[in-house]
Parts: structure tokens; C-alpha cells; sequence
């Protein structure tokens, strides 16, 4: 995957972070998530065992991709990783370089935390061999923060000629918000955590529903 795509789609992509249950892994595919992200950073509220890790990526069907959320990791970390559990995307959270991120011949996700003097085309320069940039909310804990931030300090420029970076967007997404970030940002998917559950940690089976259904909605109006 390149990151110089265009923008311009038929529907948003959807993925569910922080999964640690089955009954979440089948409600979310149901609903019609592309991705189910598992949490592999131990001081997260969401964050699983590895072997627990391999047993729900088990538990996808394919066709949906799993993603494994990483921060600052060694080596072997992710090598384990990739050995135990069926991992198809890494998604990298901390300060890790473009090449450790692509030392392991995997897609991956960088993410980045913006605000005021964030510049999307440079960073997409810094880590051009991600699949994708995820963009998300200045937090301690690296994600999962439950708010949003400004959306308009994203500018994604498109054209046919020149295409602009991927970019998934986070931070602080609900059903009731999410129409309104993909009008502004037109992102390539969206990406929710915190905004399906009932409490910090623990998913809810009908807001994974609802936040899926409240992406087709938006979508309707942008189709071609």
C-alpha cells in the first residue's frame, strides 16, 4: 500500500480498538468494522496479554483485518508478536523510526498526536512507508483519551495530479460526532476506542452498533 492516494471514496473504513472480549469481536464484525485492533501496551486500560492476543485474532473471520497497538516497543516485542497471534497491520503509537517500523514486512500504522503546528505532509515524507498516518489526540497515555482535537488543523490536500497522505482518523469519536469529523476531514477510515464503551476499558456491544451505523450514514452523502 502507498501512501499517495486519493481521498476521494465510496465509503469510510471502520476499526475497533482495544477488543479484549469475544462477544465485542463478533458484534463489531456483524456491524461491518474492517479492522479490530488489539492493545499490546501493558499500561492501557485495554490492553491484552499476548496470549489472550492470539486467541481473539483467532476469532476474526477474513477479510477483517487485525491490527496489533504497540508503543515504543523492542524488537522481539513485535517479533513475538507476529509469531504467536495473526496480526495482518502493526500500528506504532510512541517515537518509533520510519525504519523499525518497516523493519518488519508488515503494513503499519504510525500514529501521530496533533496539534497547533502539525504538518500532515511532512510527516507523511517522515514515514512514507506506512500504510497509513493515524491521527489522533495529544495524550499521556498514547491514545484512548476519549476527546477529540481540532480537525481543522488537518489539511489534506488532493488532487489528481498529487494525491494527498491516508489517514485514519482518532480521537475522541462517537456516533454522535463522527458525521461531522468525516465531513471535515474526509478521512480514509476512522478509528474508535473509547467511543464504544460503557466504561474506561469495557466495550458495549450496541455502541459498537451504533458508531458503525453512524459511518454509513455520514457516508451517504459524500458517495460518488
Amino acid at each position: 500500500m502507498s501512501l499517495n492516494v486519493a481521498q476521494t471514496q465510496a465509503r469510510t473504513r471502520v476499526k475497533i480498538c482495544g477488543l479484549r472480549e469475544e462477544e465485542h469481536i463478533d458484534v463489531a464484525v456483524a456491524a461491518g468494522a474492517d479492522a479490530i485492533g488489539f492493545v499490546l501496551y501493558p499500561p492501557s486500560p485495554r490492553a491484552v496479554a499476548l496470549e489472550r492476543c492470539a486467541a481473539l485474532t483467532r476469532r476474526v473471520p477474513a477479510l477483517v483485518s487485525t491490527v496489533a497497538l504497540f508503543v515504543n516497543p523492542t524488537k522481539e516485542q513485535v517479533e513475538a508478536a507476529l509469531t504467536s497471534a495473526r496480526i495482518d497491520l502493526l500500528q506504532f503509537h510512541g517515537n518509533e523510526p520510519a525504519d523499525f517500523c518497516a523493519s518488519f514486512g508488515r503494513p503499519y500504522l504510525k500514529a501521530f498526536a496533533v496539534k497547533e503546528g502539525f504538518d500532515l505532509l511532512q510527516s507523511a515524507n517522515q514515514y512514507a512507508s506506512a500504510s497509513a498516518l493515524l491521527l489522533d489526540t495529544p495524550s499521556a497515555g498514547h491514545g484512548g483519551s476519549g476527546k477529540t482535537f481540532n480537525w481543522q488543523l488537518v489539511n489534506i490536500p488532493s488532487s489528481a495530479s498529487a494525491p494527498g497522505p491516508r489517514v485514519v482518523l482518532s480521537g475522541g469519536l462517537t456516533a454522535a460526532n463522527v458525521a461531522d469529523a468525516i465531513s471535515a476531514v474526509r478521512p480514509f477510515a476512522v478509528d474508535v476506542s473509547s467511543g464504544v464503551e460503557s466504561s474506561r476499558g469495557t466495550k458495549d456491544s450496541s455502541l459498537i452498533q451504533q458508531f458503525c451505523r453512524a459511518v454509513r450514514l455520514a457516508d451517504e452523502p459524500l458517495a460518488p
